[in-house]
């Protein structure tokens, strides 16, 4: 069972390229070096809740939502990896000012990725949890070849969600609260761990005007780099964690592939779906305090 640490901690907005950027902070410790939590797709700051009271007894924590979701300005801009590349870097060289331990979920794992590759100087270490990111030669979740007759159902399921009134009712059925109930009771292995504050959560930043747009800003996005091309020129500690339950990616296989191109990654498996910082959070805490405090300098 999920033990949930209720506390929510208020937060302030940074402007950033004249846009509002919410972010958190908790907790001061000069002698280890700042953390840094990034959601994924569609969640916020508040998904790290349950880490940042825990974390914050022993570290200076950040955590920040990315342009266009959570409390975040939600602008008609081209959204991509570069984009919030670009937003985290910044926000560590001109807000939180040292070196940072980068952590991710999902999206934001990869986004960390592409500081750690492009702006060495703002990571002092990278933790991702279930990223997501494309490698070079195979599916970028990792998951089993689909058939012939699925991949061009799913191409042409892209090509029409490219089309602004289609992207906009995907949008208003994906948001849904008894949707994104029913997504994260798949993604998560502790069903006990979906509550209702989870769902609105996730639910409140889809209400904002620029959201749709976003939403189908995502999909329309040029891809980035690729994870091994990231891996290789990255040089900062990296540790990896992931919850085997997810059924979005195959977290064996993408461990595999991630140790192809990065060996000295420090590599766990939790029995916990796609967010196992917000399903074990006691487990991933701990591995947080241990890996930091054995591998990264101030």
């Amino acid at each position: 069972m999920t033990v949930a640490i209720e506390t929510s901690i208020s937060g302030q907005h940074w402007q950033w390229r004249d846009q509002p950027i919410y972010y958190v902070r908790s907790g001061e410790n000069l002698q280890r070096p700042p953390l840094l939590l990034v959601h994924g797709f569609g969640a916020s700051t508040d998904h790290w809740r349950k880490n940042i009271t825990e974390l914050s007894q022993e570290f200076e924590v950040w955590a920040i939502d990315l342009l266009g979701f959570g409390r975040s300005a939600k602008h008609d801009w081209q959204y991509s990896g570069d984009l919030w590349r670009d937003q985290l870097h910044e926000f560590v060289r001109d807000v939180i000012q040292r070196p940072t331990v980068l952590a991710g979920n999902s999206l934001g794992g990869y986004a960390c990725l592409c500081v750690a590759a492009d702006y060495p100087t703002s990571a002092a270490g990278v933790i991702l949890l279930n990223s997501a990111g494309p490698f070079t030669d195979t599916n970028p979740l990792g998951a089993k070849p689909i058939n012939p007759i699925q991949k061009a159902f799913a191409q042409l399921a892209q090509s029409g969600i490219r089309q602004p009134w289609a992207s906009f009712l995907l949008f208003q059925y994906v948001r849904q609260k008894s949707l994104i109930r029913k997504t994260l009771l798949k993604v998560y292995v502790d069903r006990s761990a979906v509550t209702d504050r989870l769902v609105d959560e996730i639910y409140q930043p889809s209400c904002d005007p620029g959201a749709p747009k976003v939403f189908a800003s995502v999909f329309s996005t040029p891809q980035g780099k690729k994870v091994d091309e990231l891996l290789s020129t990255m040089t900062c500690p990296l540790m990896t964690i992931w919850g085997e339950g997810d059924p979005w990616m195959n977290g064996r296989a993408r461990s595999a592939k991630f140790l192809q191109f990065y060996p000295t990654a420090i590599v766990h498996y939790l029995n916990a779906g796609h967010c196992p910082h917000d399903e074990v959070p006691a487990q991933v805490n701990a591995l947080i305090r241990d890996w930091v405090t054995a591998n990264v300098s101030t």
